[in-house]
Order: structure tokens, then sequence, then C-alpha cells
């Protein structure tokens, strides 16, 4: 890892591990045969004290995010995960336990280390927090600026970064007259300019629409896939780890209740709070078939038989095998199929005739589960 003097900024090209430093301050060195980006939380707690009681905000938890990873912590208003974030760059301390970056205790470091820490970590807030008396060059330059890097080399990477984001042409605009999405981007640009290891974002997308939030999450895949960075990002939206994320932890009330690769937590959620969190993703049975089903058979009617993928049945939705197990008398009448990470996960509602136990036997190993959710006419 280079050590950078006052007034110079890395040499060479733009290498994806490339780091700002500043003379006289210890840089923390990283072991050449690992990997500079993992974090670990072990035994964490944080308890916050006041005049009115004291407030657990995080407990026993326990957990390694592996460098370069997109890593999602979710979970509800108060579930601990802005406190759990924070205490990766020390803006919060933990009561107990430990953080790991990259191996070493950040507990441990004085102020010289924390200041090379925090140079090595970006962070992208929810609100942008950018300063509307400066331009976009002037509040992305910022953090080169504090370090002392000379102007030109702050030109040279502040247009390196705004082309990275898509801002080219927006150095001299002002953020009142920016959208949120290219506010965003200019948070994000901010937060890249020294070339961090670990990227925090802090509900990054939550103060924006659907259509800008989508943007960003692809940007910030693509600056996962070129520059490396861990990504370690919270939200209270599971259309937001389903979209990016490799990795996913469930906080409930400070405490990790779920955790795992994103196919398998949204396949098989196994706590309460992770099944009330997917809820806005499910589809329920849709009104006009829910408001014609009866639970027994109709003469000349259909079964509406419900099957279920969770991601561990292989390709997913053999067409042509659900057709043979009905032998050939099955109609789809909704479906929510989802891929992650290769895996398909989802609902599909069948109507088919004459449906009996030997028919949904017939599926067993290749869907997750089936069930006759009851009956309704032919004309459904």
């Amino acid at each position: 890892m280079a050590e950078l003097t006052k007034n110079t900024l890395a040499p060479g090209p733009k290498p994806s591990r490339a780091r700002l430093a500043v003379r006289n301050v210890p840089v923390v060195t990283v072991p050449a045969t690992a990997r500079a980006g993992t974090v670990a939380f072990q035994a964490l707690g944080k308890t916050y004290v006041s005049s009115t009681g004291t407030v657990t905000a995080l407990e026993a938890i326990d957990v390694e995010i592996p460098a370069g990873n997109i890593f999602g912590i979710i979970g509800r208003s108060g579930a601990g995960k802005s406190s759990l974030l924070r205490t990766i760059n020390r803006l919060e301390d933990p009561t107990e336990g430990r953080v790991l970056v990259d191996g070493q205790d950040i507990g441990r470091l004085g102020e010289d280390g924390l200041v090379a820490l925090r140079r090595r970590i970006g962070m992208i807030f929810q609100h942008f927090n950018l300063l509307s008396a400066k331009t976009v060059r002037q509040n992305v330059a910022l953090p080169l600026l504090v370090a002392g890097v000379e102007k030109r080399h702050i030109d040279e990477r502040v247009d390196e970064v705004l082309a990275l984001v898509g801002l080219e042409g927006k150095h001299d605009v002002y953020p009142s007259r920016l959208s949120g999405g290219q506010k965003q981007r200019v948070g994000i640009a901010r937060a890249l300019v020294h070339r961090p290891e670990i990227l925090l974002c802090d509900e990054a997308t939550s103060a924006l629409d659907p259509e800008t939030t989508l943007s960003i999450l692809q940007l910030l895949k693509a600056i996962n896939g070129t520059m490396g960075p861990t990504i370690i990002l919270i939200t209270h939206e599971m259309s937001v780890i389903r979209e990016i994320c490799e990795n996913v932890l469930v906080l409930e009330q400070g405490r990790i209740v779920e955790k795992g690769p994103v196919w398998q937590v949204f396949g098989t959620p196994k706590h309460a709070a992770t099944r009330a969190l997917l809820k806005p993703l499910s589809r329920d049975v849709p009104d006009d078939i829910a408001a014609r089903l009866v639970l027994s058979p109709v003469n000349g009617g259909e079964a509406v038989v419900e099957v279920r993928y969770t991601g561990v049945e292989g390709a997913g939705p053999d067409l042509s095998r659900l057709t043979s197990a009905f032998a050939g008398q099955v109609r789809l009448l909704h479906g929510s199929v989802d891929r992650i990470q290769g895996h398909a996960h989802g609902t599909l509602l069948l109507a088919a005739r004459d449906v009996s136990q030997k028919h949904l036997d017939a599926l067993k190993g290749h869907v997750a589960s089936t069930r006759i959710l009851g009956y309704v006419r032919r004309d459904v």
C-alpha cells in the first residue's frame, strides 16, 4: 500500500486499491495475501444511556463481511441498523465486543490511526449531506482538500469520479439545481474520491423515487465491479436487498435473527421479522380469483393449486413437467417468480381438473411445496 506525502496524489493508473494518506499519519497495512476491505463484528453490543433510562441498541452481533462483498443489513425502524453501520468507521463506539477491519481491532486506534482508517472508508447518506453553498466540484473535492492534496491532483481525481457517476458537465452546478438522483450521485462521487476499500450506504436510496433508486443501485453494483470496494448498506426495503446484495443480515430489536445469501433468505425466511419485511414483495392470490374460491370441488370446475419455489429446486419452473404432472389439464392463473443470484423463487397458481394427491406427489423434488387452495368454476 503506497503512502502519499502531502500535496501529492497516488501515481500510476487507476488501480482498484490505490489509497490516499498523508505524511506522518500511520496507515494500517494489510498482508499481501489478504484482500483489503474485510469487516467483522465480534460479540458486539451497544447501549445508550440517557436521563430517561438505558436502551440496548445492539446485542451479541457476530458476523464477518468478506472483502469485495455487497452486504445488506435490513430491519424495521429501531432495529439497530444505523448504530451497527456507524461502528465500522467509529462514528459510534460499541459498549462491548469488537469491530475488526482487515483483522485489526479499530477500537484500539489512536487519533492518527482513526484518521487513516476513515480515509479508507467512504460513506453515502440518505439525505445527501451536500454543502449548498459549494458547487458539485467543491463538494466532491472536499475530502482531498482536507487531506492537503495539491489542487491539480484534486481536479484530476474529481473529473475522474464525476465521469464515473455520470455527472460530466455538472462541475460548476450548485446542489439546488440538481435532482435527487443527481445529488446522490454527487454524494457517491465524494465518497469515492479517495478510492475507499469500504463503502457504507446509510439508507442511500430511501429518499429517491423507484426509477432513480434502480439507477443508483445499478451504479453501486458497477462501482463494486470496477473499483472493488466492500459495500455495506442498510435499508428497510427488501427490494433494495434483492436488487444489489449478495448476502443479507436481518436485525430485530438489536439482535441478528437471520443471515445468509440473499436468495436463501428470500426463498425460505425463517423469522417472523424477515417474513414481515418480505411481505410487500409477495403476491397474494388476486382478488378476482380469491372471491370465487370455494372449499369444496365444483361440478365441472377446477382445483386451484399453489406451487412454490424457494431457489433450491434447480433451474426453476419446468412447464413441461407441470403439464405432465397434471396430465395436460392445467392452466396458469397467476405467477410471480424472481431470479436472485441464479436461483428462482416465487409462486405459481395453477388450475387443473380432477387433481389428486398423486398429481401433487409427481412434483416432489422439483418444487418446494404444493397445496390446493380451493376450487373454482372453469370460467375463472
